[in-house]
């Protein structure tokens, strides 16, 4: 049986942000890993901590007001967390490499798109400037950019936004990255040119072998784009599984919640899309136990006591809620989540306690 390799592994990390309104504990003991050429969806609302540890793996948060105050970043065998910003530098594009919500804010508006490329090209492969650009024009094509050889030589404002994202995305490839971050990478475009981005990630994940870490708010968005779900609230992952495990078998309550504001193409137009109450908490004051237990219609008295311990579901389905403790009452979860179930040919275990987070 061969071993599958962790691309990145990240152990209980802590980050803070020190400001004149206090110390916002922003990210509080995540742990998750994503294996050699898998994605994984990084999901939940505004304001969860998901970009916060995207940027913390690039090593890209300003320090200060932020800081990591504890756990690992083990980025290809090796803990990112003690290097400075030259050694990150080697790391940055040729191990890992990030593409942001907003091409225009991303591209250098004053140079030519090839050069862009090229730059980072040659940069990372010591050849030639006609080498470089033969490489631009091949990755340009690669990410489906017609007339590559003539839109070599134009400027960011003379593409559209889904051209300049497959831009962005031909500029995180040019190096041959290991480990792709997408940070909401198709929030600003329409659902055509959107669906369009999608599959070309998906198309370029199985040819280079990539893996992506996938940020988004939107659980409908990475459905048919990711092999494993994280979803995160108030700087914690509360619930991670295979995508069927989430889709069909999600068992926080916030995933519910998730789930069930979410349209699908057969809803009726007089089925209701649900909201989740109230607002996410003030991470300069994290309550106290489960941060989600004020929002939650599901809550019980030690939701507002003591933070819940992680359950295991499965293999590969972890959650963190006080609801799969076998002294917890029994919750019927929304009609949508019991009819996802019905439709699903998969079985949902028992959970059992994990005495030690993943």
């Amino acid at each position: 049986m061969c071993r599958v390799e962790k691309i990145i592994e990240i152990n209980n990390l802590h980050i803070n942000f020190y400001t004149q309104s206090g110390i916002v504990k922003a990210v509080r003991g995540v742990n998750f890993f994503v294996n050699q050429g898998e994605t994984l969806a990084l999901v939940g609302e505004s304001g969860s901590g998901k970009s916060v540890t995207a940027q913390a793996i690039m090593k890209l948060l300003p320090t200060p007001p932020s800081k990591i105050e504890q756990g690992q970043i083990i980025l290809d065998g090796e803990d990112i967390v003690p290097k400075t910003d030259r050694q990150m530098e080697k790391i940055r594009g040729n191990t890992v490499s990030m593409i942001f919500q907003d091409p225009m804010t991303s591209l250098n508006p004053t140079m030519r798109i090839g050069r862009q490329i090229s730059e980072l090209i040659i940069k990372n492969e010591k050849v030639s400037k006609r080498e470089a650009k033969v490489k631009a024009i091949e990755l340009l094509k690669m990410v489906g950019i017609p007339k590559a050889e003539e839109r070599y030589v134009q400027y960011p404002h003379q593409f559209s936004g889904g051209m300049r994202q497959r831009v962005m995305i031909a500029i995180a490839l040019a190096a041959k990255p290991k480990l792709l971050i997408a940070d909401e990478p198709t929030t600003a475009l329409d659902v055509t040119i959107q669906a369009q981005i999608l599959e070309l990630m998906k198309e370029l994940k199985e040819k280079l072998n990539t893996s992506i870490i996938f940020i988004t708010h939107d659980l409908g968005v990475v459905a048919n784009m990711a092999d494993r779900v994280a979803v995160m609230y108030a700087g914690q992952i509360v619930e991670v599984g295979t995508v069927d495990e989430i889709f069909y078998d999600p068992r926080h309550p916030y995933t519910w919640g998730l789930l069930a504001s979410m349209p699908s193409l057969d809803s009726s137009a007089e089925e209701e899309l649900h909201a989740i109450p109230g607002s996410p908490p003030d991470l300069t004051h994290p309550p106290k136990g489960d941060a989600f237990a004020r929002r939650s219609k599901y809550a019980m008295e030690i939701d507002f006591e003591e933070e819940p311990p992680l359950y295991q579901v499965s293999e590969t389905h972890f959650v963190k809620s006080w609801l799969l403790h076998p002294d917890a009452p029994k919750v019927i979860p929304p009609k949508m989540i019991l009819d996802r179930k019905r439709d699903f040919p998969g079985n949902f275990p028992e959970p059992v306690l994990v005495k030690e987070d993943r």
